[in-house]
């Protein structure tokens, strides 16, 4: 792995780099993703170090993945950012005993992380630690309430989700066609400093064909509970939960 002094060597010189007044928007673009996943591999090289120390044996039954800052009471929550009870890459893998969860939560987080690589991996790991029985729950954005609008052009259904998912964000002047619209809702704000780019869209089918793929026995559509999910994230969503 490179060390935290190589990590700051190369964060220095792109932050200089980006400084350059004729530096072009294309190369500002990728220099500004590059800084955003050094931050990410600082924070993971550095938990690395500390869960190495860490007793082996010590169960958690109940997981939440990419919670942020919607924290579950009882539940170990894993992200890449703080807060969180353990800050980790989950692209790289979960770092968590073979058959010990019981029960998984994640939600608005699938679509973040790169398709088919990181997806599949990651579905890959929930299978391995969860136990026999054990179950995940996934929420999502829904392409499918997307689609629908868009082919039946129903401008009272894109004003909602233009209302309630980007009216305090800073791109309403782009949405000029219903196109636009879907495009954000697969990609999200791409090269913005608080938001996280969609890397993929999800349908039920979809995200059904994900788990049963690596041997999860039965999903099924999970009617939403507000002690788990986030009230923010039930509209516009889809959640699913996959029985090992």
């Amino acid at each position: 792995m490179l060390s935290l002094d190589e990590v700051e060597n190369i964060r220095q010189q792109l932050t200089v780099s980006l400084e350059a007044p004729d530096i072009t928007y294309g190369l500002s673009r990728a220099f500004r993703c590059a800084l955003k996943e050094l931050d990410l591999y600082r924070n993971h090289f550095i938990s690395r170090a500390q869960l190495a120390e860490t007793p082996k044996n010590v169960i958690h039954p109940h997981v939440q993945i990419g919670g942020g800052n919607h924290r579950i009471e009882g539940f170990f929550n894993i992200d890449i950012v703080p807060p969180a009870d353990l800050v980790w890459d989950i692209r790289e893998s979960i770092p968590l005993s073979e058959s010990s969860v019981e029960l998984l939560f994640s939600e608005h987080f699938l679509e973040h992380i790169d398709y088919p690589r990181s997806v599949k991996h990651y579905i890959a790991e929930l299978y391995r630690v969860l136990r026999s029985d054990g179950q995940v729950i996934t929420g999502v954005p829904d392409a499918e309430i997307v689609l629908n609008a868009y082919q039946k052009r129903d401008c009272d259904l894109f004003a909602t989700i233009r209302d309630r998912w980007y009216a305090n964000r800073n791109c309403l002047n782009d949405f000029n066609t219903y196109l636009d619209l879907v495009n954000y809702v697969f990609r999200d704000q791409d090269d913005d400093e608080k938001y996280t780019p969609h890397l993929w869209a999800y349908d039920y089918e979809k995200v059904s064909n994900l788990f049963l793929q690596v041997g999860f026995k039965r999903v099924e559509p999970w009617e939403f509970n507000s002690k788990l999910g986030n009230p923010k994230r039930q509209w516009g969503s889809l959640y699913v939960i996959a029985t090992k």
